[in-house]
């Protein structure tokens, strides 16, 4: 008969599945960017999908696609909406919270231009956007993906995960649509930006669950 784990070893493993699961996440991206990164040719996948988004273009996905685009980076996705959900969170008397938030922006935002540098992918050809050089990871997806986990980490909300998981498939969508991105570029950012998000919350978990539990508990 089995003997149930003690509460010391099972509070060991709840603060070890976060770096694990994270860890994992980056080295699966790690490895998807060096196979893209050596190989000479798309996959076909990625081909297919971009033919297909091609062949489907009209005025009225142009628009939310570049809305999209707008809204998930540049200084608007990647400093503007950071730094106003931190002020947010401050102003609510949760300084650890703003704290997590910006250093995992940061830190998706940091690992994201050193990969593109490292990989340096050609983007698709058949662009729309004007974009500096450097496919893989998507800094947009990986942008969406880390704001996402990160603020469905702190509400404990089950509609956060929700919307913001359809964030972040609107993104991947907006991003290939657009000839920004191939489809594996996606994946890649998604799995950084979900794995930042985890690691930075790893060794702050209890400070946060201390700070929401206050907040609850107040009048």
């Amino acid at each position: 008969m089995s003997q149930p784990i003690s509460a010391p070893i099972a509070h060991r493993i709840s603060r070890l599945w976060p770096l694990v699961s994270g860890g994992t996440a980056v080295l699966v991206a790690l490895a998807l960017g060096v196979i893209v990164g050596v190989r000479s040719g798309q996959y076909g996948i990625d081909t297919e999908w971009l033919e297909e988004l091609v062949e489907h273009r009209s005025p009225v996905w142009d628009v939310p696609a570049y809305v999209m685009s707008f809204l998930g980076g540049g200084w608007f996705g990647v400093i503007l909406v950071p730094v106003g959900v931190a002020i947010a969170l401050l102003i609510a008397r949760k300084p650890w919270s703003a704290l997590y938030f910006v250093v995992a922006s940061a830190l998706s935002a940091g690992t994201v231009q050193l990969l593109k540098s490292l990989f340096a992918r050609a983007r698709p050809e058949e662009i729309l956007i004007s974009a500096d050089f450097g496919s893989f990871p998507s800094g947009h997806v990986a942008n969406a993906a880390t704001i996402s986990v990160a603020l469905a980490i702190l509400l404990q909300r089950r509609w956060v995960w929700f919307a913001g998981a359809a964030w972040t498939a609107l993104m991947i969508f907006s991003r290939t649509y657009l000839g920004a991105h191939w489809l594996s570029d996606t994946v890649g950012g998604l799995l950084l930006g979900g794995a930042g998000a985890v690691f930075v919350w790893a060794p702050l978990a209890a400070r946060l669950q201390k700070e929401w539990s206050r907040a609850s508990q107040s009048p």
